[in-house]
């Protein structure tokens, strides 16, 4: 965990006090809608369908136990008593009333949480590997570079306002669990062939109408560059970027229509004219910033647990999740435990502030007062002892969050659609629901395998469809909900975007759809370990295109 100084507390603080005031304002009719609207949205308030929603940013995923009861508190006190964590790993909370609002940031506030950045278009919640800092594969832990740039770019004048926003991704490992080549902005560290550590910087990626991924502009960046080079990439951006066209001024526009060498010319120029100034950074400063995390004082614990055999082999529920939801730990005898957040008939990302306050103390008692929000819209215990598990098991199986679904077919990202966002065309949230009602099953869902489904209820896909093993897009017909069905897209090192099917097919027939295409892979697979996405790039999506379309 990081541990925010003095400075750190003050500004947020003077913020809540700051937008107390521009509500103050805006209820009393001095400020008009239109007028309140960029105010709010530099505070991560937006109004969507039915009320404000408010938008919490944690930072590169990690939560302490003492955040995630005051989320609970809020979600309790001021919303319907749940929150929903998202795909950029923030928490939203979708009814909130405007009045209550600055009294929910003061709150969050206490606990170092703040909506800033959370929206609009500047540079957003820095995010990363939901493992970062335990996994077995990484170089080093990346949230302390992430949380450099954190500091650089939060209220920095000069990209508070830019063409359009900005999502930069951090990652150190050799698999890709943050969804990279989707971000304007990713950095990848690895190591060069002299054996140092740098990054790769790619620029570009994003989903929306115009789907990227993002393109490799500088295979290697020394760590002491990486400021001054985010801040030639975002000036880059920021003298060259469409201002006229909301559609055409994402970033992955502009490395498009100007071309990725020319765009890396811009860059380097750039970036020779600052690199050497004061954002160069020197191993002290990064120092500092490692300093500031703390990290679990582990136990000198053997990998070897007889117990823990012997409890698998006595429960065939306990074994089935440990299979599932538990990763090995770069620590000898500990383990990464994922928390589902996709029980049968639920909404993805959803969690009630029971299970937050609940998660708050297992987090004490199990993961040092630790956890961590992925991408997927799934939470991480990130430390838990070996010989705990069974026990731990039990606990999560009461509040409801140790389904073992996780990566398999009903461990679906949805965006909240069209109950709850304004921009959408379609609901999500009631087909995810059916989908994990039709694949109940969870035999059939191990016999599927490895199976991401992802679901948008409008183009601007914040649901991730492009790249879901299979990818539903609400679109609107006549006033009617209808789905586009994409197969083969995955957000992994070896990111790829989804092919369109045919076209899209009515509400009613969604999960149709998906069961059929699950038959046609099972049937298709040459062997029972080919996954779904390894399926569907050898035989290419017309054998699916015809199973679905038969009798349509």
């Amino acid at each position: 965990m990081y541990v925010y100084d003095a400075f750190d507390r003050t500004l947020v603080t003077e913020r809540v006090a700051e937008f107390r005031d521009q509500v103050a304002r805006r209820l009393s009719g001095e400020l008009t809608e239109e007028e309140f609207k960029p105010l709010r949205l530099m505070n991560g308030v937006y109004l969507q369908l039915h009320a404000y929603m408010l938008r919490i940013a944690i930072p590169y995923g990690t939560l302490s136990s003492e955040q995630m009861r005051m989320l609970a508190h809020v979600a309790r006190r001021y919303d319907r008593g749940y929150g929903h964590f998202t795909t950029r790993q923030n928490i939203q909370f979708h009814w909130i009333k405007l009045a209550e609002l600055p009294d929910a940031m003061a709150d969050l506030a206490g606990v170092g949480m703040h909506g800033m950045q959370t929206s609009g278009n500047c540079v957003r919640n820095i995010t990363t590997d939901q493992w970062a800092g335990v996994a077995p594969d990484e170089i080093e832990d990346p949230r302390v570079l992430a949380e450099v740039i954190r500091q650089h770019v939060t209220l920095h004048p000069e990209f508070t306002f830019m063409p359009r926003k900005f999502k930069i991704a951090v990652g150190a490992s050799s698999r890709d669990r943050a969804a990279l080549r989707i971000h304007d902005l990713a950095l990848r560290l690895h190591r060069n062939e002299a054996g140092e550590t740098g990054f790769e910087v790619m620029v570009g990626g994003g989903l929306g109408r115009t789907p990227f991924l993002a393109k490799t502009i500088k295979p290697f960046l020394h760590k002491r560059d990486v400021l001054s080079y985010v801040e030639a990439v975002l000036r880059t951006y920021n003298q060259f970027g469409r201002r006229d066209n909301i559609y055409k001024a994402r970033i992955k526009i502009l490395v498009h229509e100007l071309g990725v060498d020319a765009f890396a010319e811009e860059v380097e120029a750039e970036w020779q004219s600052i690199k050497d100034g004061a954002l160069k950074l020197d191993t002290a400063v990064i120092a500092e910033i490692a300093g500031r995390f703390r990290y679990p004082d582990y136990q000198r614990l053997d990998d070897s647990t007889p117990e823990l055999a012997a409890a698998r082999k006595a429960d065939r529920q306990f074994d089935i999740w440990m299979g599932n939801s538990v990763a090995n730990h770069k620590m000898p005898g500990y383990a990464i435990v994922t928390l589902s957040l996709k029980p049968e008939g639920g909404t993805p990302g959803d969690a009630t502030a029971a299970q937050m306050d609940a998660i708050a103390d297992l987090a004490d008692r199990y993961s040092f007062g630790e956890i961590r929000v992925g991408h997927e819209q799934n939470l991480v215990l990130p430390h838990v002892a070996q010989r705990d598990l069974p026990a731990l098991w039990r606990e999560l199986d009461a509040i409801g969050v140790a389904t073992p679904n996780v990566n398999l077919v009903s461990d679906i990202i949805a965006c909240p659609g069209l109950d709850y966002c304004s921009l959408a065309n379609a609901r999500s949230i009631p087909i995810a629901q059916e989908l994990t009602r039709r694949f109940r099953s969870g035999n059939l869902a191990r016999d599927l395998g490895r199976l991401h489904i992802n679901i948008s209820g409008c183009i601007n896909a914040c649901g991730h469809h492009h790249v879901g093993h299979i990818g539903i897009l609400g679109v609107e017909k006549n006033g009617e909900e209808f789905y586009q069905i994409t197969l083969g897209g995955k957000a992994d090192e070896n990111a790829t975007l989804g092919t369109l099917i045919g076209p899209a097919v009515p509400y009613a027939q969604v999960a149709d759809v998906v069961e059929d295409i699950a038959a046609a892979y099972l049937e298709l697979r040459q062997r029972p370990d080919e996954l779904f996405i390894d399926t569907v790039k050898r035989t290419g999506v017309e054998p699916f295109r015809e199973r679905v379309y038969a009798t349509r």
